[in-house]
């Protein structure tokens, strides 16, 4: 009686934590997203399979995404804890709000005028020897797909604020709108839309996303705009802190780049295979990456003001526990690959040879999980105390390295090294990124 009475206290002592409830909410909110989202993926090898469209769609989103993570997010990232640490010092959180979506926006418009003004150089030399029809179907789609970086920009900053405020579960629903959006455009207006169903279902769903965001954020009352100020302290440091982040963010998002090059250089289908291969394990990494890394940055950023030394030791404990349940994720996935591939794509236009194909892509891909996952709250962790310098150097290994792999394996394996290499790089970054986190902690015991 004695135990089963500590095992009920242990579990309502533990739901009373809030850090501990925000992320089981993050993590069902992105159950649900994740899920819908699969269900988009269903829809679309349903109607595509690994067809040339499909292929040019990816290519065609795939800078959009490269400016939205490298330059909006680490701009959100760096705008988390030294927001905290205007709201628990200057106060003047008008000001800063003013000046961030100024950046936001600036950013944004920046670089959408370069993405669409260097398309043409872009393809010409990191896609080499496709025919007219196949260039002609990226442009098309990259304009219509192109307007969503500032959409997206306005959403990543706006969430920011409310994962400040304490709001994590419209801020995670909000990304439902585009698969819904797209679904509904594959469904109802798959013939109407032609060639264009997927960059326009995506452009709707990003311009929904951001209007619910800012209705959320405007019923909380968390959004207040003054007269921009470029040399407050926060803001100094916020400034001080970018050109790392993004550098950081910049290597590391140069790896997908990398990663398209080479699955470019293969059979058609091949860049649709590794985008179909990635799915289950981004599923995975989505429910307990985005729900553990969306409310620890802020989490860190309060404590690590406060006590960097406990913070150092929370941490440690986090990191123990999702080792642990990821790997047991891992082997699962892996035994269960070939199967799940089946069940969830297989009909149609994703034929059986399809299955084999992206059933072995996918296994490479699941063996990142746990240090994907446990690099993920790292960088939050290093984030919030504003240690972004070092990432630098880490992106930057993790950018040699996944050439170099990429070209071993991809002679010795074909497609499925490029899935491999991901790995490997993931798991080099993630000791990287510990032994460094331990170095820090000695300095503060």
């Amino acid at each position: 009686m004695n135990s089963k009475f500590d095992l009920k206290s242990f579990i309502s002592n533990l739901l009373k934590n809030s850090t501990v409830t925000n992320v089981i909410t993050v993590g069902v909110t992105t159950l649900i997203v994740s899920g819908l989202g699969f269900f988009k993926e269903i829809v679309v090898a349903n109607s595509f399979g690994l067809s040339e469209l499909l292929d040019t769609f990816y290519i065609a989103i795939l800078f959009p995404t490269f400016i939205s993570g490298v330059f909006l997010d680490s701009f959100k990232s760096v705008f988390i804890p030294n927001y905290v640490s205007e709201l628990k010092t200057g106060k003047n959180i008008g000001a800063f709000q003013s000046t961030s979506f100024i950046v936001t926006i600036v950013i944004s418009l920046v670089f959408l005028l370069i993405a669409i003004l260097f398309t043409d150089t872009y393809l010409e030399t990191f896609f080499k020897g496709h025919t007219t029809q196949y260039y002609s179907l990226i442009k098309t789609q990259f304009y219509y797909v192109a307007p969503c970086i500032l959409f997206w920009g306005l959403s990543s900053l706006i969430s920011g604020l409310l994962n400040i405020d304490d709001e994590f579960k419209f801020s995670s629903i909000a990304s439902i709108f585009t698969p819904i959006s797209i679904i509904i455009c594959l469904v109802f207006f798959k013939e109407a839309l032609g060639s264009l169903v997927l960059a326009l279902g995506t452009l709707f769903g990003s311009i929904l996303n951001f209007l619910f965001l800012l209705i959320v954020a405007l019923n909380r009352k968390i959004i207040t705009l003054q007269t921009p100020d470029f040399i407050s302290v926060n803001i100094k440091v916020l400034f001080k802190q970018i050109p790392a982040k993004v550098s950081s963010s910049l290597l590391s998002g140069i790896n997908p780049l990398i990663d398209q090059y080479f699955s470019a250089q293969l059979i058609v289908g091949s860049i649709a295979a590794l985008n179909y291969g990635i799915k289950i394990p981004a599923f995975a990494i989505s429910i307990v990456g985005i729900a553990v890394g969306n409310v620890l940055l802020p989490y860190f950023s309060k404590n690590a003001i406060d006590n960097k030394e406990a913070t150092f030791k929370k941490l440690k404990l986090i990191l123990k526990y999702l080792i642990i349940s990821s790997s047991i994720i891992v082997i699962i996935l892996v035994l269960l690959s070939s199967p799940i591939i089946w069940l969830v794509f297989e009909r149609n236009a994703f034929t059986s040879s399809d299955t084999v194909i992206v059933s072995k892509i996918q296994q490479m891909y699941i063996l990142q999980i746990p240090s994907y996952i446990s690099g993920l709250v790292m960088v939050k962790f290093l984030t919030s105390i504003n240690k972004n310098n070092f990432m630098v150097l880490t992106s930057l290994v993790s950018l040699i390295l996944n050439i170099v792999f990429n070209f071993i394996l991809i002679d010795v394996m074909g497609v499925y090294g490029l899935a491999l290499a991901t790995s490997l790089v993931s798991i080099v970054n993630s000791i990287i990124l510990y032994v460094y986190i331990n170095k820090l902690n000695s300095s503060y015991v």
